[in-house]
């Protein structure tokens, strides 16, 4: 199920054109799970904000995704990050420059978990919006792909209360080490940014208002 479906977009967006030849969905090459250790990948962890403008493969971008939220027991519908209660909080959208993943258009995705695809959410490169919602942090622009990780604290504090907002900013936080992570294991580079303008950040991503933006994770080759 695309859990976008919980809430409406805001009203002066449409989510897509329809008629574009751009695919709404795209289903993803299945990840890997073997590759380099983690105790390898922990010492070579780095925050970069310099990227080369060569685009990653929809492999790599699979991977990328599938460590921040992918499944890992079907049965059990299992994470790879723990998640208070099991409310699993988290939504992952994709920022896409043109050419900047192989065979896939310039664009805003959303992550489907369940199906391991993505969803075109609106169609155009808003990396240059992204960047100015950000501070002027020009390496958000400069990335092929900006990985935004939003919030439904409302799937927590519904069986937590108050304190289900503190719970979100935990697994958040798990979502964007299993990013460094993984990038690092790929040989890409990513940095975790928490500064930019709350409101300003979720109108660029066309959401609406129980969409809480809370990380912005620039991805691409080390320059």
């Amino acid at each position: 199920m695309c859990l976008l479906r919980e809430f409406e977009l805001t009203d002066q967006h449409q989510q897509v054109d329809m008629g574009s030849s751009q695919p709404t969905q795209i289903h993803l090459p299945p990840p890997s799970q073997r590759g380099t250790s983690l105790e390898e990948a922990i010492a070579r962890r780095r925050s970069i904000r310099r990227f080369s403008s060569q685009p990653l493969s929809q492999l790599q971008l699979s991977q990328i995704l599938w460590a921040a939220q992918g499944i890992t027991d079907a049965s059990l519908k299992s994470r790879t990050v723990p998640s208070a209660g099991a409310t699993y909080p988290l939504e992952i959208f994709v920022v896409c420059g043109r050419n900047c993943v192989e065979e896939t258009g310039d664009g805003i995705y959303h992550y489907n978990i369940d199906s391991h695809s993505l969803t075109l959410h609106h169609k155009g490169d808003i990396r240059f919006e992204l960047a100015r919602a950000a501070l002027d942090q020009e390496f958000i622009h400069q990335a092929p792909v900006d990985i935004v990780i939003c919030g439904l604290y409302e799937r927590t504090s519904l069986h937590y209360g108050s304190r289900g907002e503190r719970y979100v900013h935990i697994e958040v936080g798990h979502a964007g080490q299993n990013i460094y992570l993984e990038a690092t294991a790929l040989g890409l580079a990513t940095v975790a940014i928490g500064a930019f303008h709350d409101e300003q950040l979720r109108e660029v991503l066309r959401l609406a208002e129980p969409y809480k933006p809370l990380y912005i994770m620039p991805v691409g080759r080390p320059a």
